[in-house]
């Protein structure tokens, strides 16, 4: 593979990363919510997905799914109905009744990164969006020092990289702006936005 093949790859995976998708969207509502570091462990959930989804479209399952509607479908808004979950425990919050100086519950770590987890495993779209991006960066014709799968590996630990950093970057960004005020107005209106920024993810992903 090529270095300028590897560099326009890495180019197109930030820009796509930078998108204020639902997994954006996702993460800057926990950091939000959460603060930063929480943030990074639903960053963590969502590169997982990403992964195995990865994984999935470079053995051709990526296709199979396509010829499935049905099974897309149902994937599909089992995604949206537990996003939409999420946002109502965000909008029903009473943190803003709990005195003048509030903290958020604590969430755990493994808790945040199972909701990652789940909010992209149940968008089937990024399976396809893998499976079509992956074939024009993979070179069938390279030298043996550069066989298919070690293409798939590289191509897959710069894409898991280069997303990392930029929902790394949101989170913080976001944690940082929660944690400047915590009176029990702020704090009211935070669940609010973190709602409904989940809302816009669940939107997102049904209309898409």
């Amino acid at each position: 593979m090529a270095f300028t093949t590897w560099l326009w790859f890495l180019w197109l995976e930030i820009l796509l990363s930078l998108s204020p998708g639902p997994a954006v969207l996702f993460v800057i509502a926990q950091g939000l919510r959460h603060g930063g570091g929480r943030a990074l462990w639903a960053s963590a959930g969502i590169l997982a997905a990403n992964t195995f989804y990865f994984a999935l479209s470079a053995i051709g399952l990526g296709a199979v799914l396509a010829t499935m509607p049905r099974l897309f479908e149902i994937v599909k808004w089992a995604g949206v109905l537990y996003l939409l979950w999420l946002a109502a425990r965000a909008l029903r919050s009473h943190a803003a009744l709990a005195g003048p100086a509030v903290d958020l519950p604590p969430v755990q770590g493994r808790e945040l990164l199972r909701r990652g987890f789940l909010l992209q495993i149940a968008n089937p779209k990024a399976l396809l969006f893998f499976a079509a991006i992956l074939p024009p960066f993979v070179d069938l014709h390279s030298p043996p020092a550069w066989p298919p799968w070690l293409q798939v590996l590289v191509l897959g630990v710069t894409s898991v990289g280069s997303e990392f950093w930029v929902l790394l970057g949101y989170g913080c960004l976001a944690g940082a702006a929660a944690a400047r005020v915590r009176s029990p107005t702020f704090v009211h209106w935070l669940d609010r936005v973190s709602g409904l920024l989940l809302l816009a993810v669940a939107v997102w992903v049904a209309l898409r």
